[in-house]
């Protein structure tokens, strides 16, 4: 893998629909000198996941759980706390001092970093108004699909040719996404439509990104785009917002889900975008690619654990598909064979060294993968351990603050 694929794979690996994430590395740039690392990788892998997991069942407990049926409103008070945070880094800190020496202008930001906020706009928009209608392990099955979308976009645009191979490789991401659909017992049409237009939207906001970093002169970091972005989409968002929801919206709304409860859930979407520039520079394209993969299980297993969301086997089985499809398009056959064999002899190595550790490792393993199995199944078989764990968690987050 080139270091120009591994920038973009690093990049696309940490990205999440559910915040306003922008992975805007761009390929061309010069990486500054390593900073010495103060933690280990696996502390900023830990961190990314976690926050990019918590920005998802945040915002569909917000949406659904606590009844706070604004999405739109959401995304606009997320994109507003983006702007001030950024604005505030940018005067009092040196984090964002690299802002400097791209060449903005305002016919550059009107003709560029505008029309790529309205895609990015609508994709936040279309995201988190699934909310409403999805199962969270239904949607992260869905959003599988989104490297297919990104391929065809770059096609329909020009930017590079079509490849039949290339097609053929990620035609298992399909297939397992078709079949994990027809397993879905909670399919509504209107929730799918909605998230089939944002992972469009989000394709064809990609695809200009990259347009626009094919020159040198525009080295942006997530941070740095997203002090760029922010203010436009928060504008754009708030219009849309005006005109549909704020009529609609009390203050009875708002003290329902609580003041403080939507200040974190906006601080959290935010520290997800400073998880991802310390990620991008501390990990290798297998690290996010594996962690990316490793975030959407994880989630699948939280929406049944946390909210009931039944996941049948053909769902299952189409998704593991659907995994494997995006390991072995992201990372290629050769690579994937190198990094298996060289998995397997550090795994013989460790288990030559330290037997204990070895069978420790194994055991642990089967011990959480039989806690999230049956987590898992506990909403369907004893649900009433699963809405006595829901109204704790509401409780937690405030259901009672307001």
């Amino acid at each position: 893998m080139s270091n120009e694929e591994k920038v973009r794979t690093s990049a696309d690996g940490a990205r999440d629909t559910a915040a306003p994430v922008l992975p805007t590395v761009n390929p061309a740039a010069e990486k500054s000198q390593p900073e010495s690392a103060s933690f280990h990788p696996a502390v900023y892998i830990a961190t990314w996941i976690t926050l990019s997991s918590s920005v998802i069942v945040f915002n569909k407990w917000i949406l659904d759980t606590a009844n706070f049926h604004f999405p739109i409103f959401l995304t606009t008070w997320h994109l507003l706390f983006a702007t001030i945070m950024t604005q505030f880094l940018a005067r009092f800190t040196t984090i964002l001092d690299s802002r400097k020496k791209v060449p903005m202008t305002g016919r550059v930001y009107l003709r560029a970093i505008v029309p790529i906020g309205i895609f990015f706009s609508l994709s936040l928009i279309c995201g988190n108004q699934t909310y409403l209608y999805l199962s969270v392990a239904f949607i992260q099955m869905l959003k599988a699909t989104t490297p297919v979308a990104v391929l065809i976009a770059t096609w329909s645009l020009g930017v590079a040719e079509p490849n039949m191979k290339t097609l053929s490789n990620v035609s298992f991401i399909v297939i397992g996404v078709i079949i994990a659909s027809f397993g879905e017992i909670k399919f509504v049409l209107t929730g799918f439509l909605y998230q089939c237009g944002g992972i469009v939207f989000e394709a064809i906001r990609l695809v200009m990104v990259q347009r626009l970093l094919s020159s040198a002169e525009f080295k942006m970091d997530p941070l740095v785009s997203l002090y760029y972005y922010a203010p436009a989409c928060a504008l754009m968002n708030g219009v849309v917002c005006l005109f549909g929801e704020i009529p609609y919206m009390t203050m009875t709304d708002i003290y329902r889900v609580g003041g403080f409860t939507l200040l974190a859930n906006a601080t959290i979407a935010f520290l997800l975008n400073v998880s991802v520039v310390f990620l991008i520079g501390k990990t290798s394209s297998l690290v996010l690619t594996l962690s990316g993969v490793l975030k959407d299980i994880l989630l699948v297993f939280a929406s049944m654990f946390l909210f009931g969301d039944p996941v049948t086997l053909l769902q299952a089985f189409g998704y593991s598909i659907a995994l494997g499809g995006l390991i072995y398009y992201k990372l290629g056959a050769e690579k994937l064979k190198e990094y298996v064999a060289q998995g397997g002899m550090m795994w013989a190595e460790f288990g030559a060294r330290r037997p204990a550790a070895r069978k420790l490792v194994v055991f642990g393993t089967v011990l959480v993968t039989l806690f999230l199995i049956l987590a898992g199944l506990a909403p369907k078989f004893a649900p009433e351990s699963g809405q006595f764990f829901e109204s704790t968690i509401g409780q937690m987050l405030g259901e009672k603050g307001a």
